[in-house]
């Protein structure tokens, strides 16, 4: 008989589960004491349970600080099931874990090699640091009016200019998806012996399925910041931080994470990870590959709409695999902009896409998505091509039509 998967257990889901049931008289934050304070048309819109589970740092539910119970099983599970070595859970989202990267490798002067399509976070974490930002420009697909990732000789270039850099930064993927050559970035960049950061957030399925871009950490990166709300099954907010290697110097890491985090994380959104490990764990290669199968139906049917194109992946510079989970769909050649055909969508045809932008809209498909959601998309796309064909027609000879919509 073979030896239970301890991917199985969910330690820290378990112990709120417990103290939620056990009965008991509530003399502790918060003040709606288990739900008995809660307003009646919160509990309505969200039901009485989960207030009930609404807990503080009781001593069975661990301290996020200095986990030594739930948090912690919790949290090396987590590592074993992304392929790190120690994870982080994060209730501040990967904002903290971006800001908390920086301050616990770089001090006030000390440089940073990062890219100029940076998420704000990292600009944060810059001003509370003091660090000094070397950017790189990553590389532009005009095409398509987006950014690529910066390229290995663009990180060489920095480092040769700047080798007393503490760090390099890198966004892997894009927002759209794109990932950059991180294995040979990161080889560059652990020739000077400094730590390679990957903002990971929208790439926590990654290690999950052979046909996505290969995970931060195995292609070399140091530390990974996951949004694991964003493709994963966690409540809002809830991120992980994975760090492999011994470049980075963990008691400052964790100080880093004290400043930046809630001293009251919510054990919602602590526990959603822990299930949403869990299900990765033990199912992820069926998600995904059921995800990747709905990408691939609802990207083959838009391209076969006229003035439709979505982005496939490309021998440019700085772009080295495409996330298929993403899909991004250009319509300018329709003659509208993306936040117009955001606009009709989302108001008139009951589908709303992740980001609008000049020329095309970007959509995340992910293991929560169901084959109704793709026909309903690709139907609105059809709406959205036809419509916009009679109004051409019907506005040709007149100046100025793709300006005034």
């Amino acid at each position: 008989m073979s030896a239970p998967n301890p991917q199985q257990q969910t330690p820290l889901l378990d112990a709120l589960r417990d103290r939620t049931n056990h009965p008991h008289a509530p003399f502790y934050a918060p003040g709606h004491k288990r739900g008995q304070g809660i307003s009646g048309p919160l509990i309505d819109l969200f039901g009485a349970t989960v207030f009930r589970s609404d807990l503080p740092e009781l001593p069975e539910l661990d301290n996020l600080f200095n986990p030594e119970g739930a948090i912690a099983e919790a949290q090396e599970l987590a590592a074993q099931a992304f392929g790190a070595q120690s994870t982080r859970f994060l209730a501040n989202g990967s904002t903290c874990g971006i800001i908390a990267a920086i301050l616990a490798t770089c001090g006030p002067g000390d440089k940073i090699i990062l890219p100029r399509n940076i998420h704000s976070s990292a600009i944060s974490g810059l001003i509370l640091s003091g660090a000094i930002p070397i950017f790189v420009n990553p590389e532009y697909n005009p095409d398509w009016d987006i950014a690529n990732s910066i390229t290995p000789e663009a990180t060489a270039a920095a480092l040769e200019q700047h080798p007393d850099a503490k760090a390099v930064m890198i966004v892997y993927p894009t927002y759209h998806g794109v990932c950059g050559d991180l294995r040979a970035i990161a080889q560059i960049t652990h020739q000077y012996n400094i730590p390679l950061l990957a903002d990971e957030a929208h790439g926590a399925h990654f290690n999950f399925h052979p046909n996505l871009p290969e995970p931060a950490l195995s292609a070399g990166a140091d530390l990974t910041v996951q949004s694991i709300h964003k493709t994963l099954g966690a409540m809002t907010q809830a991120s992980m931080l994975h760090l492999k290697g011994d470049r980075i110097n963990i008691q400052k890491l964790d100080r880093a994470l004290q400043l930046v985090q809630s001293t009251s994380p919510s054990y919602l959104l602590l526990a959603s990870l822990d299930a949403a490990r869990q299900q990765i764990a033990l199912r992820g290669k069926e998600l995904m590959a059921q995800t990747l199968l709905l990408a691939d139906q609802a990207r083959d049917r838009l391209n076969q709409i006229p003035g439709l194109s979505v982005l496939e992946t490309s021998n440019t510079p700085g772009f080295a695999a495409l996330d298929r989970t993403r899909l991004t769909v250009k319509v300018s050649d329709l003659g509208i902009t993306g936040f117009f055909a955001d606009e009709i969508m989302h108001s008139e045809l009951a589908v709303t896409a992740e980001l609008p932008m000049p020329q095309h809209l970007t959509f995340i498909i992910s293991l929560g998505n169901t084959e109704s959601d793709i026909e309903n998309l690709v139907k609105a796309f059809t709406v959205l091509a036809e419509r916009s064909k009679f109004d051409i027609d019907r506005c040709a000879g007149f100046n100025g039509f793709n300006s005034s919509i």
